[in-house]
């Protein structure tokens, strides 16, 4: 099965030197899963010919807000909701989440709670936790139709949404390894765009477990088998 990542931005060269791309960061969470990926630098507006040009399609993340005027993100939009009618699944992480709903009819904000940094604990429907580690401060704050929430917590309400069988989205970063977190910290510390606070308490949890491998097989299992479950 071939997977088409979209890449909606670009991590820093600090980080690329050491950990690669945004999509290296997803070939590594599904390695194993038996896919094989290409990627589309569709932040410079490189996108696929047709949504049927791979089996699935997966959003990464990004600097930018879904709402700000970027030339990427209309047609970005319009391919969501062709891959969306032509019920070509499609998984969404961080930016891919927030424009998945976007694109679907929902709307995304500028949180007033402020940054998710670090280790995030969410809440599934039968009580359990996944915990992933989220580098955020955008969040969905109204649903698209037919979205379904899977996971919360008090701080992000829309953490893993699910649309069907069509698309499958996450709010926090699985692809986000303690080691890349790691380093997110040592390289955005002092840049004067985190609260200090926010990054303490993301690096007081650097060495904690998180579920990545979990959800990296509930993404698997989304693009083999269509059902959304975590």
């Amino acid at each position: 099965m071939k997977i088409g990542i979209l890449q909606a931005g670009h991590t820093t060269e600090d980080i690329r030197a050491v950990h690669g791309d945004f999509d290296a960061m997803f070939k590594r969470l599904l390695d194993g899963h038996g896919f094989a990926f290409r990627s589309y630098d569709v932040e410079h507006m490189v996108f696929p010919d047709a949504v049927t040009e791979c089996d699935g399609w997966l959003v990464t993340g990004s600097r930018h807000g879904t709402y700000e005027d970027h030339a990427f993100i209309p047609p970005l939009e319009a391919f969501i909701r062709e891959a969306h009618e032509t019920n070509v699944p499609l998984v969404g992480i961080c930016f891919g989440h927030q424009i998945v709903a976007t694109a679907l009819g929902g709307e995304v904000v500028k949180f007033d709670g402020g940054w998710a940094l670090g280790r995030h604990p969410y809440c599934l429907a039968d009580g359990s936790e996944i915990t992933l580690n989220a580098w955020h401060q955008d969040q969905v704050v109204t649903l698209p139709p037919g979205a379904e929430v899977l996971a919360s917590s008090a701080f992000c309400a829309n953490a893993i949404l699910s649309y069907g069988d069509r698309a499958f989205t996450v709010q926090a970063h699985p692809e986000f390894s303690n080691s890349v977190l790691t380093d997110y910290v040592r390289v955005r510390r002092g840049t004067g765009t985190y609260p200090d606070d926010r990054m303490d308490e993301a690096e007081a949890t650097l060495a904690q477990p998180v579920d990545d491998a979990r959800l990296a097989r509930a993404i698997a299992r989304f693009f083999t088998d269509r059902v959304a479950h975590v």
